[in-house]
């Protein structure tokens, strides 16, 4: 999920505007840098995909409030490195490896490594793209389908829940309120301090990095 929290659409002008508003969960630090779209370092802030998902206009996301909440958890966890990879608008089935942009992400992935560091975590945000199947006659099976997502066993691999999140008025994208909310659900505690011999190497990636999107 590249992030549309505050987002907004001009039915008249067909304009669509991000408001600006982040939440303190979501504030840029000295402590969280992104890899930008040119594979550079640079200082995160809200919008994090604003040069990676250029053809869509980008607003509050899971990135930021993700990494503050790390660096909240563990005062001697040192930078942040993010790397954003989401494209707005696109289904589960284009990011099959071997495809556009999975090879995209990867390239990415790659590129975040080469100054020493180590993939830690991926977060990953299925988007609205796919849930046309709720209108379709797969809705039935839509429970069963989350309840097997939700029961998912695998070492280094958490699921988030994010069901029942304030959406933005046009009721698929999630808004900027959903996205500290997601702290208060105990996602982020789940997923962000597995247990030290659980993370990655240097050079390494871990199980639910090399997990093709769930």
């Amino acid at each position: 999920m590249a992030g549309r929290g505050g987002v907004t659409n001009d039915t008249k002008t067909g304009v669509t505007t991000w408001d600006g508003v982040v939440p303190l969960e979501c504030n840029p630090s000295s402590s969280i840098m992104k890899l930008n779209g040119h594979l550079k370092w640079v200082e995160a802030h809200e919008p994090l995909h604003e040069d990676i998902d250029t053809l869509k206009t980008n607003g509050v996301g899971p990135g930021m409030v993700f990494a503050n909440y790390v660096l909240e958890k563990n005062l001697e966890f040192g930078l942040v490195g993010l790397v954003p990879c989401a494209i707005g608008g696109t289904n589960i089935s284009e990011w099959e490896k071997g495809k556009v942009l999975y090879n995209h992400m990867m390239k990415r992935v790659k590129a975040s490594l080469n100054d020493g560091g180590s993939v830690r975590a991926l977060l990953w945000f299925q988007g609205e793209s796919d849930t046309v199947a709720l209108a379709t006659g797969l809705g039935p099976y839509i429970e069963i389908v989350r309840q097997a997502q939700m029961g998912i066993d695998l070492l280094n691999l958490k699921t988030v829940d994010a069901k029942g999140l304030p959406l933005q008025p046009d009721g698929l994208h999630l808004s900027t309120p959903a996205q500290p909310r997601k702290r208060e659900k105990g996602s982020y505690p789940m997923i962000c301090l597995p247990p030290y011999e659980q993370l990655a190497k240097p050079n390494h990636y871990t199980d639910a990095a090399m997990l093709p999107p769930p």
